[in-house]
């Protein structure tokens, strides 16, 4: 008895076990019923959809810019030495070669000297040769001789001029002193900065297009652009374009040059440009909210013949609610504007409101 009770137990909670599993199983092969809210198949989806048209747009953009000096370096001697003379005035406007620091070269003069002295004497005794060689006096090698020292002293000349020449520092171009970053009888070396030169008589602007803009702005095309602090928007140049597109942010840096002279205006400022690209009389627009993202490129779905398409586009310019169409679609084709998210290529659609 007790051998039949302990089977009993024990057969008991297996049973129990393998019974709920079959209906667990049951459960799961059983329909369930559809979603709320989820499309039934081959259903029938009501959406909005916008009649593509064609409405004039003024094409204008903005970005950004910055103003830039015609010209900019930072001075730094070409050779060490000591500093003799310095004349340096910070924030003040120099011409062209203007003498703006001079390095210790009396070694370099005396040098100088000794070699001048040298040449005169040997210029002497080349005249000399050169009467004699006329009677016969010398031989011909002799006087060559006599003008190869001649030549090489004026070489060395050469020389220590060019040496002496690397012991001033000039301004390479009329402009604006910046600060300077040495004192008189300061030893400075080619990696010493001693200041900063720009020429702001004629002011540069620099700004970047996205890059389909690119094709459009080329050398000799006039651009706007307003700064803070002057009611009146100014006009630049473009001079030159990058040779290529920026592969990051797929957009091209232009160079342009100021029109005119205004005192206000600064180098490093900001600049706000205005690209004016005309107006476009028969421009394709549509709700900026029928257009799909995708990751390579954008979509719309287009109604034709009660179902749902999906066509490639290309935008353009934007508005406050609308998107330009430069392609993928023609005047009279129908876009969906609703209800985007629930439908799938080929969906069958019906239109419950139309907007024209």
């Amino acid at each position: 008895m007790q051998l039949f009770k302990k089977c009993i137990s024990y057969c008991l909670p297996m049973c129990l076990a393998l019974l709920l599993g079959a209906c667990h199983s049951n459960d799961k092969n059983k329909i369930q019923p559809p979603k709320a809210g989820a499309a039934r198949p081959n259903a029938i989806i009501k959406v909005e959809a916008y009649l593509v048209g064609t409405s004039p747009i003024s094409e204008k953009l903005e970005v950004p810019g910055s103003l830039l000096p015609y010209e900019a370096t930072e001075l730094r001697p070409e050779v060490s030495g000591r500093i003799t003379q310095l004349n340096i005035h910070e924030g003040q406007s120099v011409s062209k070669g203007t003498l703006l620091v001079k390095l210790y070269d009396a070694d370099l003069q005396a040098q100088l000297k000794k070699l001048e002295v040298q040449l005169e004497m040997n210029q002497k005794t080349a005249q000399r040769q050169s009467e004699l060689l006329k009677i016969d006096g010398i031989s011909k090698q002799e006087y060559d001789l006599s003008e190869l020292a001649v030549s090489n002293i004026r070489a060395d000349i050469e020389l220590i001029k060019t040496s002496i020449d690397k012991t001033e520092i000039r301004a390479p171009f009329s402009g604006r002193l910046g600060l300077r970053n040495v004192s008189l009888g300061a030893y400075i070396t080619p990696a010493t900065s001693i200041t900063n030169i720009r020429q702001e008589d004629q002011l540069k602007l620099e700004f970047t297009v996205p890059e389909k803009y690119s094709a459009r702005l080329g050398a000799g095309t006039v651009v706007a652009f307003t700064v803070d602090g002057l009611t009146r928007p100014m006009t630049a140049k473009v001079i030159a374009t990058e040779e290529a597109i920026t592969e990051d942010s797929r957009s091209l840096r232009i160079r342009s040059i100021v029109q005119g002279k205004t005192p206000q205006l600064k180098p490093g400022a900001f600049a706000k440009v205005i690209l004016d690209f005309g107006q476009d009389k028969n421009a394709l627009m549509i709700p900026s909210q029928a257009v799909i993202p995708q990751a390579r490129g954008k979509k719309v779905i287009v109604y034709r013949g009660g179902i749902a398409q999906f066509e490639d586009v290309t935008t353009g310019v934007r508005d406050s609610s609308r998107v330009q169409i430069v392609s993928g679609l023609v005047r009279g084709d129908t876009v969906v504007t609703s209800g985007l998210l629930t439908i799938k290529p080929e969906s069958k659609l019906e239109i419950a409101k139309l907007i024209e």
